[in-house]
C-alpha cells in the first residue's frame, strides 16, 4: 500500500551523503535497485540519479511495523528513509562512491510500489534495443544513460555561459516557417485557418538569424529544435538538437576563434581534457587527397595515395579504362596485413562494393618479400616494383586500390580506411582528435538535377578572388565554409555568408534559378537585403552527436531522452498515428489510399 509523503523531506540526493556525515540523520528518496533479507537485518541498494547508497533496516533500529514493510521490498519500489550514516560495517565497495558509509533506517515510507519491470534496470544493458524504446521510461532510470542526460544538459548550461560571457543574446526563432526546398525534406504541418496551405517545420534557423544580423543584433545563438524528414542512421533523428550561432562584422578567423576555445571550455569543464589551441586546419582538398574524407579521422594514418602517374602506362585495363575516362587510380597501405586471407579480403571487395566500387586490386606482399597479387599478370616487374615504391610497400603489408572517377575513389578508399581501422583496432578511444576543414567548393555537380547545387546552401560566401571564376568555372570556385570535425565525425558547420546583392545574383545564376524563383522561395531575406546588411558568418553544432563522442556512444539515440527509430517512428507513444475524421475535416485534409501493386 502506497504512503503519502505527508511533509517528509528529502534532505540529500543517495551519493551526496559522504564519510562528513557519519552519525548524522538523513532522509533518503529514491528506487529501490535490490533488496536482500537475510532473516534479521534486511540490505537494500536505494538509487537515484546520482547513484546508490546502501541502507541497513535491522529489527530494533526501527520498529517492526517498518521492518515488516522492508521485508517486502522489491526492485523499483519507491521509497522514503530516515536513518544515520555510519561507516560500512562490512567490506568497503570501492566500485560505489558511498562505499564507505550505509545508512541505519530508523523509519520507512514505501511511496509507490513496482510490478517486475520488463528488464533489468542496469548499467550496460543486454536487453533488445526495441524493447528498452518500448519502455523508455524504465531505460531511462538506468545510471549510464541518467549519466549522459546529465552530461547533455552540463554542456547546454555551460554553452549558455560562454556564449553570453562573450556577448550573444539567445533569441528564438519560429518553428512555423514557409517551406523552402532546398535540402532535405520538410515536414508539413496543415493550417486550419488557411485552407490548404501548410507550414514547414525548420531545417534549421538559417534565414532568421541571417534576419537577426539585419536587425543589429551583432551576435546571436539558440539551443534550436530542427525538423528533416530524412532517412535515419546511427547518428540522425528525424528531430535533432543545434548549438546555432550567427555573428556580424566577423570573417573566417572570427568565427573559429570563438569555438575553438568554447570547445577548449567545454571538454576541459566536462571530461576534463585538455583541448590543444589552435586547432589545426586542413583544406577540403587535402582531407580528400589524404583520407577519403571530409570528416577525417586523425587518430590513426593509412593515409591515401594517388598513384595515377605511376601507373599510367601499364596494361592492367582497370586502371587504363580509369585514366582515360578522366579518373585516379589510389591506394592504401595496411601495415602488416600482408598476411590476410584471401575470404577476409574478398569480405573487403564487398565492402568496397557496397560504396559504388566495381571492386578492389590488391599486392599482398608475403614477410620473405615475395608477392601475391590480383593484377600481376597485366603488370610489368619493374611497373609492380615501382608501385610497391610509391606506396611504401614493405614485407608484411597489404596494398589495396581503387579506379574510377576520382569522387568515387576517394569515398570507396575513405570508408575503407575506416573499416580496416576498425578491424586492425587503430583507434585510441581515450583520445579526442579536432581538425578544422576549410575551403569546401562553393557548389557541386548534380548528374540528377542536371546542375550546378550549393554544396552548403545558396547564401555561402566564395573567396572573394574565385568570384570571377562563377562566370568560367563554377566548380573550381572555392567557398569561405568550414566544417569542426571530432575523431571522423563532424560535429559542426558553417560558412561566411554573401551580403552583397550583386554576388548573391551571381549566386542564384550559377544555380540555375531565375531571379523570380529566388524571390518565390526566399524574397523576405532578400528584401531585408535592401536595407543595410552587415557582412557576418555562422555556425552551428549537432548537439546530440557532439554529447554522443563526449559520452563515447555509438548512437545517439542513447543521449537523447525520447528517441525515434529507424522509421521515425516513437515505439513508446506510437508516434506518427491516425487522427479521427473531425480533425481531417477541420484541416480540408482527404486522405489518398495508396492501393498496393497486385
Amino acid at each position: 500500500m502506497a504512503e503519502s509523503m505527508n511533509g517528509l523531506k528529502r534532505t540529500h540526493r543517495c551519493t551526496e551523503v559522504t564519510k562528513a556525515e557519519i552519525g548524522s540523520t538523513v532522509t533518503l528518496m529514491g528506487w529501490v535497485q535490490k533488496s536482500r533479507n537475510k532473516g534479521g537485518i534486511v540490505f537494500v541498494d536505494l538509487r537515484d540519479r546520482s547513484g546508490i547508497m546502501q541502507i541497513i533496516f535491522e529489527n530494533g533500529d526501527i520498529d517492526e511495523e517498518g521492518f515488516e514493510k522492508a521485508g517486502r521490498l522489491r526492485s523499483e519500489f519507491v521509497i522514503a528513509v530516515t536513518g544515520r550514516v555510519e561507516a560500512r560495517s562490512g567490506a568497503v565497495n570501492e566500485n560505489l562512491k558511498t562505499g564507505e558509509i550505509e545508512v541505519r533506517a530508523g523509519a520507512l515510507r514505501i511511496l509507490s510500489e513496482s510490478e517486475t519491470p520488463p528488464f533489468p534496470i542496469e548499467e550496460n544493458s543486454k536487453t533488445r534495443e526495441e524493447v528498452r524504446l518500448k519502455y523508455r521510461y524504465l531505460d531511462l532510470r538506468r545510471p549510464d544513460l541518467q549519466r549522459n542526460l546529465i552530461m547533455r544538459s552540463r554542456v547546454a548550461v555551460l554553452v549558455r555561459q560562454f556564449l553570453a560571457n562573450e556577448g550573444f543574446l539567445e533569441i528564438e526563432t519560429p518553428i512555423l516557417n514557409k517551406s523552402t526546398p532546398e535540402g532535405a525534406r520538410d515536414y508539413l504541418v496543415p493550417s486550419r485557418v488557411h485552407p490548404g496551405s501548410f507550414y514547414a517545420l525548420p531545417q534549421s534557423p538559417q534565414i532568421f538569424k541571417q534576419l537577426l544580423m539585419c536587425s543589429g543584433y551583432d551576435r546571436y545563438f539558440q539551443i534550436a529544435k530542427c525538423f528533416r524528414d530524412e532517412d535515419l542512421r546511427a547518428d540522425r533523428q528525424p528531430e535533432f538538437t543545434q548549438i546555432d550561432m550567427e555573428l556580424s562584422f566577423v570573417d573566417v578567423d572570427d568565427v573559429i576563434d570563438v569555438n575553438e576555445r568554447m570547445l577548449a571550455f567545454l571538454f576541459k569543464e566536462v571530461l576534463g581534457v585538455e583541448v590543444q589551441l589552435p586547432i589545426q586546419r586542413m583544406t577540403w582538398t587535402e582531407a580528400m587527397n589524404r583520407f577519403g574524407s571530409d570528416k577525417p579521422d586523425l587518430r590513426f594514418g593509412m593515409e591515401l595515395t594517388d598513384v595515377s602517374e605511376v601507373v599510367k602506362g601499364c596494361e592492367f585495363a582497370v586502371f587504363k579504362n580509369a585514366l582515360e575516362a578522366g579518373g585516379s587510380v589510389r591506394g592504401i597501405n595496411a601495415k602488416g596485413q600482408g598476411s590476410m586471407p584471401r575470404k577476409k579480403i574478398d569480405k573487403l571487395v564487398e565492402f568496397a562494393k557496397g560504396y559504388g566500387a566495381k571492386g578492389l586490386a590488391y599486392i599482398a606482399i608475403q614477410e620473405d618479400g615475395s608477392v601475391k597479387s590480383s593484377f600481376a599478370k597485366f603488370m610489368k616487374e619493374e611497373e609492380m616494383k615501382a608501385l610497391i615504391e610509391a606506396m611504401l610497400g614493405e614485407a608484411g603489408d597489404l596494398l589495396l586500390f581503387a579506379a574510377d572517377k576520382t569522387k568515387l575513389v576517394w569515398d570507396v578508399l575513405g570508408a575503407l580506411r575506416l573499416e580496416l581501422a576498425r578491424q586492425m583496432e587503430l583507434f585510441d578511444k581515450e583520445e579526442y582528435r579536432f581538425v578544422w576543414i576549410t575551403e569546401f567548393p562553393l557548389l557541386e555537380w548534380s548528374e540528377e538535377e542536371n546542375r550546378f547545387t550549393a554544396m552548403h546552401h545558396p547564401f555561402t560566401m566564395p573567396f572573394e578572388e574565385d568570384i570571377p571564376l562563377l562566370d568560367t568555372d563554377p566548380g573550381a570556385v572555392r567557398a569561405k565554409a568550414y566544417d569542426i570535425v571530432l575523431n571522423g565525425n563532424e560535429i559542426g558547420g558553417g560558412s561566411v555568408r554573401i551580403h552583397q546583392n550583386d554576388v548573391q545574383e551571381k549566386m542564384f545564376e550559377a544555380l540555375g534559378f531565375e531571379k523570380e524563383q529566388a524571390y518565390k522561395q526566399f524574397g523576405f531575406l532578400l528584401d531585408a537585403f535592401k536595407y543595410g546588411v552587415p557582412p557576418h558568418a555562422g555556425l552551428a553544432y549537432g548537439l546530440d552527436r557532439m554529447v554522443m563522442l563526449m559520452a563515447k556512444e555509438e548512437s545517439i539515440r542513447e543521449v537523447i531522452a525520447f528517441p525515434k527509430v529507424k522509421d521515425a517512428s516513437c515505439l513508446m507513444s506510437e508516434a506518427p498515428n491516425t487522427v479521427d475524421e473531425k480533425q481531417l475535416d477541420e484541416l480540408g485534409i482527404a486522405l489518398k489510399v495508396q492501393e498496393d501493386e497486385q
